[in-house]
């Protein structure tokens, strides 16, 4: 779909007011709810590389968003490192373990690889619980100490949630350069048919290891910045509700349009929190907004959109 010729002054705008939030409201719950927003934001983008772009359900972005949040918090509680060099510790383990698992998993049919991620997840969250001594395992790594950079420190929720709106900005545009890129271009192609892309002489292989891996050193990044926002992270980090918040917001948007995505991203922040008075409905809301989603708006909002607009030429040229 051709985007509107508003979109750069939209975009401008909504990223004014993003920067200007701190200054308009002084409740934490507010900017705290902004902040988790921005990071599952960044989280289900990347998802929608891999899931929307290269046609493969990833379960595995919850394992690597795990193991970027210990990563980070190891990094600075017992290696002494700072915030700063925890977060690229967390990209640069989940570089290398999203390599190693995606030159085995991209080559396998679309069935196997969902089942291998969540495999993968599964195991990460056992291995949260159970290696105690590098985890803590039920107990976790409380009391992880704020950011701080040349003597400023982010010790305040609106400070901060600079660090998430920067990370976030910047990871976004990233992944739509990326998009809008020939790599873009031939992921979607890989999507729809594998052996036309082949016959062209294009092997997908290196493309959708280079999708799933460029997600996950994203997701694991969001993973190390959210841990500390939390500011412990226990075994509970993987809970399946996070790979449920980023799994939803692509479905709603449409897998594989960015925009629609960032859209239902956030309109996904609310979500959460009004459900939160209980654990089990909310979850039974989320897998009802699934259901009626995949029946009644199969591809999304921007695929309902696009229908919309294709009957409404149609009905025009009649």
């Amino acid at each position: 779909m051709t985007e509107p010729r508003w979109t750069p002054y939209a975009v401008a705008v909504a990223i004014a007011l993003l920067a200007a939030l701190p200054w308009l409201t002084t409740s934490n719950y507010m900017i705290g709810i902004a902040i988790s927003g921005l990071i599952f934001l960044t989280a289900a983008a990347s998802l929608n590389l891999v899931y929307g772009y290269a046609g493969q359900l990833s379960f595995a972005q919850l394992g690597f968003w795990g193991v970027g949040g210990y990563c980070a918090a190891i990094a600075v509680v017992d290696l002494g490192q700072s915030f700063w060099v925890g977060v690229a510790f967390a990209g640069l383990v989940n570089l290398l373990l999203s390599i190693v698992i995606g030159i085995v998993i991209t080559r396998t049919t679309r069935h196997a690889f969902v089942v291998v991620t969540l495999t993968f997840a599964l195991l990460a969250g056992l291995i949260a619980r159970d290696w105690v001594g590098v985890t803590r395992g039920p107990l976790g790594i409380p009391g992880l100490p704020a950011p701080s950079l040349m003597g400023f420190v982010f010790d305040t929720s609106a400070r901060f949630y600079y660090i998430a709106l920067s990370f976030s900005l910047v990871a976004l545009a990233f992944l739509y350069a990326l998009k809008t890129s020939r790599i873009g271009l031939i992921l979607k192609a890989v999507k729809q048919n594998d052996p036309l892309v082949e016959s062209q002489g294009i092997a997908p292989g290196p493309y959708k290891l280079a999708a799933f891996v460029i997600a996950s050193v994203i997701t694991g990044m969001a993973g190390g910045i959210y841990a500390f926002n939390l500011k412990l992270i226990d075994p509970s980090f993987l809970d399946f509700y996070y790979m449920q918040t980023f799994l939803i917001i692509v479905i709603i948007g449409g897998a594989g349009s960015f925009w629609a995505v960032v859209l239902a991203g956030a309109a996904m922040v609310v979500l959460p929190e009004a459900l939160r008075f209980s654990n089990e409905l909310r979850m039974v809301i989320y897998g009802a907004v699934l259901v009626a989603v995949m029946m009644f708006m199969p591809r999304g909002v921007s695929g309902w959109l696009e229908d919309r607009r294709i009957a409404a030429l149609r009905q025009a040229l009649r």
